[in-house]
Formats: structure tokens, sequence, C-alpha cells
């Protein structure tokens, strides 16, 4: 992700004022949504995922529930930033979303998310059980909000310089 990449997806997504971020595993998908001023990310569910058919119809929905103007979907890099097939698994999966919901997607670095997350639940001594069922949201939350403060600190400094700060 670039800073053009970033400011064609802001661009893109203007017209609705929040974003969906997903957290795309094998077993569940992570959601979060960011509030109307794109400042906070929260945890919004966690998807069982079922099929590719059911599990889009959820997101559909939520899409148009909470005015959603478009997607952060994690991308899980190697450690050394290349993709490996859990990344092409998630453009797979953003491709064939992309007829069904026709929204801007930004893929977003999510490398270490789950593990920072499961750290915090570790810290705050949730048991296995509560971890298991919040981290993927907590997750979602964890890249959606690194999304927007990457996005707010590029176009902060980018509006500050045009009026002369």
């Amino acid at each position: 992700m670039n800073r053009e990449e970033m400011a064609a997806f802001a661009e893109a997504s203007a017209g609705a004022p929040r974003l969906i971020g997903l957290d795309l595993g094998t077993k569940t998908i992570g959601i979060a949504l960011s509030d109307v001023g794109r400042q906070i990310a929260s945890p919004l569910e966690t998807i069982r995922r079922v099929k590719f058919t059911p599990d889009v119809a959820r997101i559909v929905t939520l899409c148009a529930t909470h005015a959603v103007g478009g997607l952060v979907i994690g991308l899980p890099l190697n450690m050394d930033g290349s993709e490996g097939p859990r990344a092409q698994s998630s453009r797979s999966f953003a491709r064939n979303l992309k007829p069904l919901l026709p929204l801007p997607v930004l893929f977003f670095d999510e490398r270490l998310s789950t593990a920072a997350v499961t750290r915090t639940l570790l810290e705050a001594d949730a048991s296995r059980a509560r971890r298991g069922e919040l981290v993927d949201k907590l997750a979602a939350a964890y890249i959606l909000q690194s999304c927007l403060d990457v996005m707010g600190g590029m176009f902060s400094g980018a509006a500050e310089e045009a009026d002369g700060f």
C-alpha cells in the first residue's frame, strides 16, 4: 500500500461515512466498523465461515445497515513482506466479492495483528474461551484502526501543508 493507493481509496469511499475492516481467517471472518468520522474502529462481530455466498450476504447486509463506503481487508503478508497462500486467498476473496458488493477495497498489512490482540487479551487475563470468542473481531478492529491512523496522518499533514501550517 502506498500513498497513491490510500488516496484513491479515500476518494472512492468518500460517498459514505464509515469503513468496515475484515480479518479473513480460514474458519471465521472478524469484522470491525469505523465511526462516521473515520477516527475510531470498533469490533463489530465474528462470522463463522460456512460458504462464500452466506458469508458475503452477511457482509453486504452490514455494509448496507451501517452506510459503509469501503472495505479494509487485512492482507496477511509473510514477515519478509512477500505474499504467500493466505494473502492470495484474501485477494481472491476480494475479487469474488467485488461483483456482489461494488465498494472500494484497500488491502492493509495485517502482520502480527492477531498476535498483538492475543497478547492484550492474555494480559487482561481473558479465558481461552473468551479469547477465542473475541480475537477475530478485535484483530479486524486492530487492522482497521491501523489503517485509519495511517490515513489520518497522511491526509491531515497534507491539509496542514495546504493551509500553510
